[in-house]
Protein backbone atom coordinates (compact mmCIF):
# COMPACT_ATOMS: atom_id res chain seq x y z
CA UNK A 1 0.00 0.00 0.00
CA UNK A 2 3.09 2.65 0.53
CA UNK A 3 3.77 2.58 -2.79
CA UNK A 4 0.18 2.86 -4.44
CA UNK A 5 1.20 6.21 -5.91
CA UNK A 6 4.69 7.74 -6.19
CA UNK A 7 6.43 10.51 -7.01
CA UNK A 8 9.10 11.70 -9.82
CA UNK A 9 10.93 14.88 -10.14
CA UNK A 10 12.14 16.69 -13.13
CA UNK A 11 13.75 19.88 -13.15
CA UNK A 12 13.97 22.94 -15.96
CA UNK A 13 16.26 26.01 -15.93
CA UNK A 14 15.08 29.32 -15.37
CA UNK A 15 17.24 32.01 -17.13
CA UNK A 16 16.63 34.10 -20.24
CA UNK A 17 16.07 31.39 -22.74
CA UNK A 18 13.28 30.01 -20.31
CA UNK A 19 10.43 28.07 -21.92
CA UNK A 20 7.80 27.29 -20.09
CA UNK A 21 6.61 23.22 -20.74
CA UNK A 22 2.87 22.35 -21.92
CA UNK A 23 2.99 20.15 -19.03
CA UNK A 24 4.09 23.45 -16.50
CA UNK A 25 1.33 24.67 -14.59
CA UNK A 26 1.01 28.27 -16.05
CA UNK A 27 0.13 30.60 -13.06
CA UNK A 28 3.21 30.09 -11.48
CA UNK A 29 5.86 33.31 -11.20
CA UNK A 30 7.81 32.10 -13.46
CA UNK A 31 5.77 31.17 -15.96
CA UNK A 32 4.14 34.03 -16.42
CA UNK A 33 6.93 36.32 -17.20
CA UNK A 34 7.99 33.68 -20.05
CA UNK A 35 5.12 34.64 -22.46
CA UNK A 36 4.42 37.72 -24.97
CA UNK A 37 6.65 39.17 -27.12
CA UNK A 38 8.65 40.87 -24.32
CA UNK A 39 9.36 37.48 -22.18
CA UNK A 40 12.99 37.56 -22.84
CA UNK A 41 13.26 41.39 -21.70
CA UNK A 42 11.16 40.16 -18.88
CA UNK A 43 13.16 37.42 -17.78
CA UNK A 44 16.79 39.27 -18.29
CA UNK A 45 15.89 41.70 -15.97
CA UNK A 46 14.44 39.31 -13.19
CA UNK A 47 17.32 37.51 -13.58
CA UNK A 48 19.62 41.13 -13.05
CA UNK A 49 17.38 42.11 -10.01
CA UNK A 50 17.94 38.70 -8.39
CA UNK A 51 21.64 38.64 -8.84
CA UNK A 52 22.02 42.64 -8.07
CA UNK A 53 19.59 41.59 -4.57
CA UNK A 54 21.86 39.01 -3.65
CA UNK A 55 25.07 41.03 -4.25
CA UNK A 56 23.83 43.78 -2.21
CA UNK A 57 22.75 41.11 0.74
CA UNK A 58 26.11 39.35 0.67
CA UNK A 59 27.81 42.78 0.36
CA UNK A 60 31.05 41.70 2.40
CA UNK A 61 34.40 40.51 0.22
CA UNK A 62 32.17 41.91 -2.51
CA UNK A 63 33.66 45.28 -3.38
CA UNK A 64 32.49 45.51 -6.55
CA UNK A 65 29.27 44.19 -5.79
CA UNK A 66 29.32 41.38 -8.36
CA UNK A 67 30.83 38.10 -6.92
CA UNK A 68 27.84 35.97 -6.39
CA UNK A 69 25.11 35.30 -9.13
CA UNK A 70 21.90 33.09 -8.04
CA UNK A 71 21.20 29.61 -10.58
CA UNK A 72 17.51 28.92 -10.63
CA UNK A 73 15.89 25.77 -11.38
CA UNK A 74 12.24 24.88 -11.53
CA UNK A 75 11.55 21.42 -9.86
CA UNK A 76 8.70 20.01 -11.37
CA UNK A 77 6.69 16.88 -9.02
CA UNK A 78 4.79 15.16 -10.99
CA UNK A 79 2.42 11.72 -8.85
CA UNK A 80 1.28 9.00 -10.76
CA UNK A 81 -0.26 5.44 -9.52
CA UNK A 82 2.29 2.79 -9.44
CA UNK A 83 -0.32 0.49 -10.84
CA UNK A 84 -1.36 2.33 -13.69
CA UNK A 85 -0.72 0.23 -16.98
CA UNK A 86 -0.60 3.70 -18.82
CA UNK A 87 1.95 5.31 -16.94
CA UNK A 88 -0.19 8.65 -16.59
CA UNK A 89 0.91 11.00 -14.19
CA UNK A 90 -0.31 14.53 -12.61
CA UNK A 91 1.46 17.61 -11.98
CA UNK A 92 1.09 18.22 -8.17
CA UNK A 93 3.89 20.63 -7.37
CA UNK A 94 6.04 22.90 -8.79
CA UNK A 95 8.84 24.61 -6.30
CA UNK A 96 12.13 26.74 -6.82
CA UNK A 97 15.73 25.73 -6.18
CA UNK A 98 18.47 28.17 -5.69
CA UNK A 99 22.00 27.73 -6.22
CA UNK A 100 24.46 30.70 -5.05
CA UNK A 101 27.78 30.88 -7.47
CA UNK A 102 31.16 32.53 -6.08
CA UNK A 103 32.10 34.33 -9.62
CA UNK A 104 35.42 35.00 -7.89
CA UNK A 105 36.54 31.48 -6.56
CA UNK A 106 33.97 29.27 -8.39
CA UNK A 107 32.59 27.91 -5.48
CA UNK A 108 29.19 26.54 -5.73
CA UNK A 109 26.87 26.72 -2.81
CA UNK A 110 23.70 24.67 -2.56
CA UNK A 111 20.91 27.14 -1.65
CA UNK A 112 17.14 26.31 -0.32
CA UNK A 113 14.98 24.45 -2.09
CA UNK A 114 10.97 25.68 -2.36
CA UNK A 115 11.35 29.29 -2.40
CA UNK A 116 8.38 29.96 -4.84
CA UNK A 117 4.92 27.64 -4.21
CA UNK A 118 3.05 26.46 -6.87
CA UNK A 119 0.54 23.42 -6.36
CA UNK A 120 -2.67 22.14 -9.10
CA UNK A 121 -4.48 20.90 -5.36
CA UNK A 122 -3.95 24.26 -3.60
CA UNK A 123 -5.48 25.93 -6.58
CA UNK A 124 -8.50 23.27 -6.32
CA UNK A 125 -9.12 24.25 -2.81
CA UNK A 126 -8.85 27.89 -3.22
CA UNK A 127 -10.39 28.07 -6.37
CA UNK A 128 -13.19 25.71 -6.50
CA UNK A 129 -13.85 23.90 -3.12
CA UNK A 130 -13.63 27.22 -1.21
CA UNK A 131 -15.98 29.62 -3.09
CA UNK A 132 -18.51 26.55 -3.73
CA UNK A 133 -18.24 25.87 0.19
CA UNK A 134 -21.05 27.92 2.64
CA UNK A 135 -20.00 31.78 2.89
CA UNK A 136 -17.90 32.14 4.88
CA UNK A 137 -17.18 28.99 6.49
CA UNK A 138 -14.21 26.98 6.20
CA UNK A 139 -14.70 23.31 5.41
CA UNK A 140 -12.85 21.60 8.59
CA UNK A 141 -10.71 18.88 6.48
CA UNK A 142 -10.01 22.20 4.28
CA UNK A 143 -6.31 21.54 3.02
CA UNK A 144 -5.57 17.89 4.69
CA UNK A 145 -5.41 16.21 1.46
CA UNK A 146 -2.99 18.81 -0.13
CA UNK A 147 -1.17 18.70 3.33
CA UNK A 148 -0.24 15.38 3.37
CA UNK A 149 0.25 14.88 -0.27
CA UNK A 150 3.41 17.38 0.39
CA UNK A 151 4.42 16.06 3.59
CA UNK A 152 4.85 12.34 1.41
CA UNK A 153 7.00 14.28 -0.57
CA UNK A 154 9.61 15.72 1.70
CA UNK A 155 9.42 12.18 3.19
CA UNK A 156 10.34 10.51 -0.06
CA UNK A 157 12.97 8.82 -1.20
CA UNK A 158 12.47 10.74 -4.36
CA UNK A 159 12.75 14.11 -2.26
CA UNK A 160 16.06 12.92 0.05
CA UNK A 161 17.64 11.66 -2.74
CA UNK A 162 17.64 14.86 -4.24
CA UNK A 163 17.89 17.53 -1.65
CA UNK A 164 19.99 17.67 1.63
CA UNK A 165 17.60 20.10 3.91
CA UNK A 166 13.91 20.88 4.43
CA UNK A 167 12.19 23.18 2.18
CA UNK A 168 11.46 26.79 2.66
CA UNK A 169 8.72 28.31 0.95
CA UNK A 170 8.61 32.42 0.85
CA UNK A 171 5.80 34.63 -0.05
CA UNK A 172 3.77 37.92 0.48
CA UNK A 173 2.64 38.63 3.89
CA UNK A 174 -0.75 38.53 4.06
CA UNK A 175 -3.09 42.07 3.53
CA UNK A 176 -5.75 40.93 5.82
CA UNK A 177 -3.18 41.01 9.25
CA UNK A 178 -1.69 43.86 10.72
CA UNK A 179 2.60 43.12 11.93
CA UNK A 180 4.52 44.25 14.93
CA UNK A 181 8.38 44.29 14.38
CA UNK A 182 10.29 42.77 17.21
CA UNK A 183 13.86 43.39 18.41
CA UNK A 184 15.13 40.42 17.12
CA UNK A 185 17.56 40.71 14.17
CA UNK A 186 19.09 38.40 11.79
CA UNK A 187 22.32 39.60 9.53
CA UNK A 188 20.58 38.44 6.67
CA UNK A 189 17.07 37.57 7.13
CA UNK A 190 16.88 41.05 9.24
CA UNK A 191 14.20 42.49 11.45
CA UNK A 192 11.65 39.92 12.48
CA UNK A 193 7.93 40.80 12.52
CA UNK A 194 4.99 39.23 14.36
CA UNK A 195 1.49 39.17 12.95
CA UNK A 196 -1.69 39.53 15.18
CA UNK A 197 -3.36 36.25 14.13
CA UNK A 198 -2.78 33.30 11.97
CA UNK A 199 -4.28 33.58 8.69
CA UNK A 200 -6.01 30.70 6.52
CA UNK A 201 -2.79 30.60 4.16
CA UNK A 202 -0.84 30.08 7.55
CA UNK A 203 -3.26 27.52 8.81
CA UNK A 204 -3.06 25.91 5.23
CA UNK A 205 1.04 25.91 5.62
CA UNK A 206 0.73 24.39 9.23
CA UNK A 207 -0.81 21.30 7.38
CA UNK A 208 1.59 20.65 5.28
CA UNK A 209 4.25 20.68 8.03
CA UNK A 210 5.33 24.29 7.45
CA UNK A 211 5.16 27.04 10.19
CA UNK A 212 5.86 30.97 9.93
CA UNK A 213 8.09 33.13 10.46
CA UNK A 214 8.29 37.24 9.60
CA UNK A 215 11.64 38.79 8.48
CA UNK A 216 11.87 42.49 7.03
CA UNK A 217 15.91 41.89 5.09
CA UNK A 218 17.69 45.31 5.09
CA UNK A 219 17.01 46.93 2.27
CA UNK A 220 13.33 45.57 1.74
CA UNK A 221 10.64 47.63 2.60
CA UNK A 222 8.25 45.02 4.04
CA UNK A 223 8.54 41.56 5.54
CA UNK A 224 8.79 38.25 3.73
CA UNK A 225 6.73 35.38 4.83
CA UNK A 226 8.78 32.68 5.71
CA UNK A 227 7.12 28.87 6.03
CA UNK A 228 9.75 26.53 7.36
CA UNK A 229 10.07 23.02 8.87
CA UNK A 230 13.32 22.87 10.81
CA UNK A 231 15.02 26.05 12.23
CA UNK A 232 15.25 28.65 9.93
CA UNK A 233 18.09 30.60 11.29
CA UNK A 234 20.19 27.95 12.02
CA UNK A 235 19.78 24.72 9.41
CA UNK A 236 20.72 27.05 7.07
CA UNK A 237 23.89 29.49 5.49
CA UNK A 238 23.59 32.87 5.26
CA UNK A 239 24.30 32.45 1.83
CA UNK A 240 21.57 30.14 0.52
CA UNK A 241 19.29 32.65 2.85
CA UNK A 242 20.39 35.16 0.52
CA UNK A 243 19.71 33.02 -2.49
CA UNK A 244 16.20 33.01 -1.29
CA UNK A 245 15.72 36.49 -0.66
CA UNK A 246 16.87 37.63 -3.53
CA UNK A 247 14.62 35.22 -5.60
CA UNK A 248 11.27 35.75 -3.67
CA UNK A 249 11.87 39.28 -2.97
CA UNK A 250 12.37 39.85 -6.92
CA UNK A 251 9.29 38.14 -7.80
CA UNK A 252 7.37 40.25 -5.22
CA UNK A 253 8.42 43.46 -6.27
CA UNK A 254 6.81 42.08 -9.85
CA UNK A 255 3.44 40.87 -8.84
CA UNK A 256 3.29 42.75 -5.69
CA UNK A 257 4.82 45.89 -6.26
CA UNK A 258 2.37 48.03 -4.33
CA UNK A 259 3.93 46.01 -0.86
CA UNK A 260 7.51 45.42 -2.17
CA UNK A 261 8.21 47.84 -4.26
CA UNK A 262 6.47 50.35 -2.05
CA UNK A 263 8.14 54.22 -2.03
CA UNK A 264 8.14 54.20 2.05
CA UNK A 265 9.37 51.74 4.00
CA UNK A 266 6.94 49.34 6.44
CA UNK A 267 6.82 50.57 9.84
CA UNK A 268 6.88 49.08 13.61
CA UNK A 269 3.38 48.81 12.75
CA UNK A 270 2.50 47.74 9.78
CA UNK A 271 -0.76 46.60 7.29
CA UNK A 272 -0.16 45.14 3.58
CA UNK A 273 -2.23 47.32 1.30
CA UNK A 274 -2.47 46.28 -2.49
CA UNK A 275 -4.38 49.83 -2.57
CA UNK A 276 -1.24 51.60 -1.89
CA UNK A 277 -0.81 54.17 -5.09
CA UNK A 278 3.10 55.30 -3.49
CA UNK A 279 4.69 52.87 -5.25
CA UNK A 280 7.83 51.95 -8.41
CA UNK A 281 7.08 49.50 -10.82
CA UNK A 282 9.68 47.32 -12.26
CA UNK A 283 11.06 46.93 -15.74
CA UNK A 284 8.75 43.42 -15.99
CA UNK A 285 5.42 43.25 -17.01
CA UNK A 286 2.89 41.33 -15.66
CA UNK A 287 -0.72 40.65 -16.33
CA UNK A 288 -2.45 39.67 -12.53
CA UNK A 289 -5.88 38.91 -13.47
CA UNK A 290 -4.88 36.29 -16.18
CA UNK A 291 -3.36 35.09 -13.46
CA UNK A 292 -6.00 34.79 -11.33
CA UNK A 293 -8.41 33.21 -13.90
CA UNK A 294 -5.32 30.22 -14.80
CA UNK A 295 -5.66 29.61 -11.26
CA UNK A 296 -9.23 28.73 -11.35
CA UNK A 297 -9.02 26.57 -14.34
CA UNK A 298 -6.07 24.45 -13.52
CA UNK A 299 -8.04 23.99 -10.04
CA UNK A 300 -10.75 22.78 -12.20
CA UNK A 301 -8.78 20.34 -14.68
CA UNK A 302 -7.51 18.92 -11.07
CA UNK A 303 -10.60 18.09 -9.96
CA UNK A 304 -11.54 16.34 -13.32
CA UNK A 305 -8.74 14.51 -13.70
CA UNK A 306 -7.37 13.64 -10.18
CA UNK A 307 -10.06 14.32 -7.61
CA UNK A 308 -12.89 13.05 -8.95
CA UNK A 309 -12.11 10.27 -10.47
CA UNK A 310 -9.06 9.53 -8.07
CA UNK A 311 -9.51 11.31 -4.84
CA UNK A 312 -10.67 8.68 -2.51
CA UNK A 313 -7.54 6.03 -2.87
CA UNK A 314 -5.08 9.53 -2.96
CA UNK A 315 -6.94 9.95 0.32
CA UNK A 316 -6.12 6.91 1.62
CA UNK A 317 -2.70 6.37 0.10
CA UNK A 318 -2.05 9.48 1.80
CA UNK A 319 -4.04 9.26 5.31
CA UNK A 320 -1.73 5.71 5.65
CA UNK A 321 1.79 7.18 4.77
CA UNK A 322 1.05 10.10 7.21
CA UNK A 323 -0.24 7.54 10.35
Amino acid sequence: MAHDWVFSIGTTRFDEDYTPSTSSRTTTNFANLARGEGRRRNLRNAVTMMNTRVNELVHWDNPRGDRYALDLDIVSVDLRRAAAADETSFPVIEVLDVDIVDTTTGTRTEGIVGNNFSSYIRDYDFGVRLPEHRAGCIPDDFGDLHGRVFRRFVESEEYRERFAQLPVICISVSTSRTYRRLTNHHPILGVEYEADESSLTDRYFEKMGLRVRYFMPSGSVAPLAFYHGGDLLTDYSLLALAGTIATMETFQKIYRPEIYNANTAAAQVYRPRLDNDDFSLPQVSYDREERARLATSQGRFIESNLIAPYGAALERWAAQQSA
